[in-house]
């Protein structure tokens, strides 16, 4: 069983840009190495489109590799440029003339000094950067695929092809990160749990910081009270956090983004110009401090991220008894909070317990106050550029003093931060309204369509409306007859007893609903698959499909639905009695449930949001027998007391109904006996259609060319073992077929769409 892996929609864009990009053909001879990242993208994307699973693994993960090697490359020369240029040797002109020039000539002199800088540390970057380092700068589409991990997306897709699980799933895992929202990948990450032989250990971020890991790590071990672990934890996270900075900052060094202004019509200065550059780099640098501590997936980045790390030692040093650590933690959070009273507290403390002579001597950290200096002075410089040019500058930080502000700034400033709070908490309340409003107009669209649309007709010969929604005593209600023969339904048991395995749906728990019974069932897929190995006649199996899809259509076509069911689940189940546990019995053989929402009887309401299925739309049973004791299907009211009809399970009757508050049902103790039953979940939302479902179509054309083909007689066991036999003989070549022709469908892009989870809080069979 595989999951249709869905691409986060990029597809297309990534298509189009690589029409575009001059991509060169990719082959034994071509150096990959010297291809720039969004060649190397754009060429895996071109290998997914025809379908080259290999070249897409080989280009996606040069892509990335190219990436970060020139931000790498990019960030060694500038740093080792910016130290060179500095070096504190004088000036040829001050070699030759030592003694200071004349007031009048000081400024020229200068100004070529520090010019003279400039062109030494440009010199420098133009040896240390590769020639032509401008193709390797990626423009503003491709660097939003990749900080949107689009090239993990397929990797995952690829690898799966190629059955290299771990891998498909740490690729899945690292998209889904910074993509939460993307529902398609997190039930791909459910289903990809489920499989056999994946690790919790797979489930990795690829492109995770070490410094946020390693905080995320400190402030757990912090809240567990294990100050020493924090304290490791969180001193790594510091130093992780300097190398990430200083990196971000190198990167800010890039070209100038005229960002509206006419590229032809920009006229400025000489010193207009530097200006300009200059403070859209050292705006960035600031900018660093949220790039540090945004969270990959999270809108908003961690407040005060930096200072709170001293926050967390500065408690887990008093902890752990060093108060002369705990000292240094506290004064160095003071520099950024300053009237901080609880901090404050602590440090007299502190100093109380070490002693005034001790205490005295310690300082902040170094690393932190030569950061808090440089960062006033550039905010400095921000503000003082935002006041005289209009340059706009939004300070990332909350600890900045007032004085650093001009203050005329200060009330524009604290206006904009009110107006950019308002604005985005109204955007947010429009969005919930819009989404509340739309679930509204569906809801309502829906109950109206279930009021006044019962009773299409039943599309195949031989059926029979048992009961109806007025006989059943509720809306949205059928019971139909004459969906198999007994012969049929004998088949199909037969089917369940050899194929089913035991709590299938329920992770193995072979009495999910009551210690009283057993429960075992085998899906659609499972079923063809073990037809198809000669485990289990294929004539029952594919029994067993076209049942499902007739008593589809017979729901859609009966509630007059304007748009197709589509399968969320299928399952062939059978409950059989414990004889020596139905003394006495007072339990349910399935409690008084709703399909897709929570039930509270107690309260009458029934929550639609997960763990409940909230996709399905509508629900069937078809039952294969009536030769046990108890197990009646029954409808309720919301109290889950209430009986307002009830059913009694026979060869060939389907029960369907909606899915919704207004049919709650329960099944009564099977005392005695096997009842045997296909479960069947819709649902009118294609994103949530079955993904094994989609998998037995592909499984189903590839053995009978789409035709419908008529199968013969099932076979005696001696003719089904040598049947079993030649089976086994081209067992290799079905394989090799099926993984060519049915994974063209296992796996989709952008058009398709995705199953629910296989498994959350509630089981899969709730009927």
């Amino acid at each position: 069983m595989a999951p249709r892996v869905l691409l986060a929609r990029p597809l297309f864009g990534l298509l189009v840009l690589a029409a575009q990009l001059f991509v060169p053909a990719v082959g034994a001879e071509t150096d990959l190495s010297s291809l720039p990242a969004d060649m190397l993208l754009a060429a895996g994307t071109e290998a997914y489109a025809r379908g080259d699973w290999s070249a897409v693994i080989l280009h996606m993960e040069r892509a990335l590799r190219a990436r970060e090697a020139h931000r790498a490359r990019l960030i060694q020369c500038r740093l080792r440029c910016a130290a060179n240029s500095t070096d504190g040797l004088p000036a040829k002109d001050e070699q030759q003339h030592p003694a200071p020039p004349a007031v009048g000539e000081r400024r020229p002199l200068d100004d070529l000094r520090f010019f003279g800088q400039l062109l030494r540390r440009a010199g420098c970057l133009r040896k240390c950067l590769p020639d032509g380092a401008s193709r390797y700068q990626l423009g503003e589409e491709t660097e939003l695929e990749f900080r949107k991990r689009s090239p993990y997306n397929y990797l995952q897709v690829a690898y799966f092809k190629i059955n290299k699980l771990d891998k498909a799933v740490a690729a899945a895992h690292t998209f889904f990160v910074a993509n939460p929202g993307h529902m398609e990948m997190r039930q791909n990450l459910d289903y990809y749990q489920m499989m056999a032989g994946v690790k919790d250990s797979d489930f990795v971020d690829l492109e995770a910081k070490p410094h946020m890991e390693e905080f995320r790590l400190g402030v757990s071990y912090y809240t567990e009270e294990k100050p020493q672990a924090a304290i490791l934890h969180l001193e790594k996270a510091l130093e992780a956090y300097w190398v990430a900075d200083t990196e971000c900052r190198a990167l800010c060094e890039g070209p100038y983004d005229y960002e509206g202004y006419n590229y032809l019509e920009y006229n400025a200065d000489l010193f207009q110009a530097i200006i300009d550059h200059y403070t859209q780099v050292l705006s960035c640098k600031q900018g660093c401090v949220t790039e540090l501590a945004s969270q990959t997936g999270s809108e908003k980045p961690i407040e005060d991220f930096l200072p709170s790390h001293f926050n967390y030692l500065q408690f887990a040093y008093y902890n752990s008894g060093d108060y002369e650590k705990a000292i240094e933690c506290a004064k160095t959070y003071l520099l950024f909070f300053p009237n901080d009273e609880v901090m404050k507290q602590n440090l007299a403390y502190y100093t109380a317990v070490l002693g005034d002579n001790l205490a005295t001597p310690v300082r902040p950290r170094k690393d932190v106050e030569l950061y808090w200096r440089r960062s006033l002075l550039e905010k400095e410089q921000l503000f003082f550029a935002y006041d005289v040019f209009g340059i706009p500058f939004v300070d990332p930080d909350t600890w900045t003093p007032e004085e650093v502000i001009p203050k005329r700034l200060q009330e524009k400033q604290k206006v904009e931060r009110e107006t950019a709070a308002r604005i985005s908490e109204e955007i947010g309340n429009l969005m919930k309204e819009i989404e509340n409003l739309v679930e509204e107009k569906t809801k309502e669209s829906t109950d109206m369509n279930k009021l006044v649309r019962e009773g299409g007709p039943l599309v195949y010969d031989g059926l029979g409306i048992t009961m109806n929604s007025k006989l059943l005593n509720g809306s949205q209600r059928v019971v139909v007859d004459g969906f198999l023969s007994d012969e049929e339904c004998r088949a199909l048991q037969r089917l369940t007893n050899a194929a089913a395995s035991a709590g299938d749906g329920y992770r193995g728990k072979t009495s999910p609903h009551t210690p009283s019974e057993t429960f075992y069932g085998v899906t659609v897929y499972k079923a063809l698959k073990l037809g198809q190995e000669g485990k289990v006649p294929m004539q029952s199996a594919y029994l067993y499909y076209n049942v499902t899809e007739k008593v589809r259509l017979v729901m859609e076509s009966y509630f007059r639905l304007d748009t197709p069911l589509h399968f969320s689940y299928s399952h062939l189940v059978c409950r059989t009695a414990i004889e020596d546990k139905q003394e006495d019995r007072a339990d349910p053989s399935h409690p008084v449930h709703v399909d897709n929402c929570i039930l509270n009887a107690e309260a009458l309401v029934c929550v639609k949001e997960p763990p409940a299925y909230t996709f399905r739309d509508y629900s069937a049973i078809l039952y294969l027998n009536g030769d046990f004791e108890g197990g009646a299907f029954y409808f309720t009211e919301l109290d889950a007391t209430t009986v307002t009809a009830e059913v009694q399970p026979q060869c060939g009757r389907a029960v369907g109904f909606s899915s919704g508050s207004e049919n709650p049902h329960g099944v009564k103790a099977v005392t005695k006996g096997q009842r045997c039953a296909i479960a069947l979940w819709f649902t009118l939302d294609p994103r949530h259609s079955e993904r094994e479902r989609v998998q037995a179509d592909d499984l189903v054309r590839m053995l009978f060319n789409t035709e419908e083909t008529e199968l013969p007689p099932e076979k005696e066991t001696v003719a089904e073992k040598e049947i079993v036999a030649e089976k086994e003989i081209v067992a290799e070549k079905e394989i090799v077929a099926e993984k060519e022709i049915v994974a063209e469908k296992e796996i989709v892009a952008e058009s398709s769409t995705p199953a629910p989870a296989e498994d959350t809080t509630l089981g899969k069979d709730e009927l």
